[in-house]
């Protein structure tokens, strides 16, 4: 097909990926970098999920009242949670490798990631709730829990959808390859 102006063959157009790389190569550079991502996460909610599980074993616990109590065992479990979230893409890994099913292990993984994000965000919540019901017996506690939450949720959800919706989607355009020029039309 020619566009009647330019004489030129017409292409359809494609999104842009900002790479020129194979879905092998793709999955495994998206696996590297969700690798490294979940370092970070997993630390955070283990040292959070161990900490969380000496506090039953201190003094002062037993002179918590029912609310806390309540309060500690949603904590304890969200980390839990939150940790076999986080952990779950080396199962996957485990399971999946040899298969040649690396792109669907980097989806899976993603999925569980956030999810595991998620609930790690909520442990904190939580756990910053009880904390300051204890520190300080005061009802603004949950106030002030509540405002950190919607902190998280800022700078974790809401920035990255505006900064994507801002781009609507789109990738930055390519590089040409070494050696040749972008033709007319091309940028």
């Amino acid at each position: 097909m020619t566009a009647p102006s330019t004489g030129r063959t017409a292409r359809t157009h494609v999104p842009r990926t900002g790479r020129r790389e194979s879905a092998d190569e793709r999955a495994d550079r998206r696996w590297t970098d969700l690798l490294q991502e979940v370092r970070i996460a997993q630390t955070g909610s283990q040292v959070l999920f161990g900490f969380l599980l000496s506090v039953v074993f201190m003094p002062r616990f037993t002179q918590l009242g029912g609310l806390d109590r309540a309060l500690y065992v949603v904590t304890v479990v969200l980390g839990a949670l939150a940790t076999g979230a986080l952990t779950a893409p080396v199962a996957y890994h485990r399971i999946f490798a040899g298969h040649r099913f690396k792109p669907q292990l980097v989806d899976a993984a993603a999925r569980l990631v956030a999810a595991g994000l998620l609930m790690l965000a909520l442990t904190i919540g939580s756990a910053l709730l009880l904390l300051l019901r204890v520190a300080t017996g005061s009802a603004v506690s949950a106030w002030i829990a509540g405002a950190v939450m919607l902190w998280f949720a800022f700078c974790w959800f809401l920035l990255p959808a505006q900064h994507l919706r801002q781009q609507n989607g789109r990738c930055p355009p390519e590089d040409p390859p070494a050696g040749r020029r972008p033709s007319e039309g091309e940028s």
